[in-house]
């Protein structure tokens, strides 16, 4: 559910690149600076009550996908995401929002790092916007139950995709 007018950029990373190192994970064979890339959003639609951010892998070769970054409980008056506001320990998001677990096991932006060899896999920025002030969710949550919560909310989303192999 896109709307037109509702647009996700980053300064960091464009719409069909291949992801900076910087942002990789370092870890699993990766040798990344594991930063979480600035975002930057516009055009919610009306109603929005708070935002949730997610980055996720379908090219994993899990038979799921994989999620790199699961964040929600966004105030409505926030417009992006400072780079690094991946790192829980940074304090970069707004009041109350809330990081959850990625599908490394630990909530917090965990970058890109698919296996060698592999064709690039595609990693999907999106901001939903939502019609409810908080999910009820905590930090324990995995993507795939954030996903769920974010589907029954959704008011609408924007997105973009970008690259990444090795």
């Amino acid at each position: 559910m896109n709307t037109s007018s509702f647009v996700l950029t980053s300064p960091d990373i464009a719409e069909g690149a291949t992801i900076s190192t910087r942002f990789v994970f370092n870890s699993f064979g990766c040798t990344g600076d594991n930063i979480s890339p600035e975002l930057r959003w516009r055009g919610a639609p009306a109603g929005t009550k708070s935002y949730a951010v997610t980055v996720y892998d379908p090219d994993a070769p899990t038979g799921s996908g994989w999620w790199h970054w699961v964040v929600f409980n966004l105030p409505a008056d926030t417009a992006g995401l400072a780079q690094g506001a991946g790192d829980p320990a940074a304090g970069k998001l707004p009041g109350g929002a809330i990081q959850s677990r990625t599908d490394f096991g630990v909530p917090g932006w965990g970058g890109p790092c698919p296996p060698p060899g592999d064709k690039p896999h595609r990693y999907v920025f999106t901001v939903h916007a939502l019609g409810v002030d908080s999910m009820g969710l905590d930090a324990d949550a995995p993507g795939a139950m954030v996903g769920f919560a974010i589907n029954a909310n959704r008011l609408g989303s924007a997105s973009f995709t970008a690259y990444f192999g090795r």
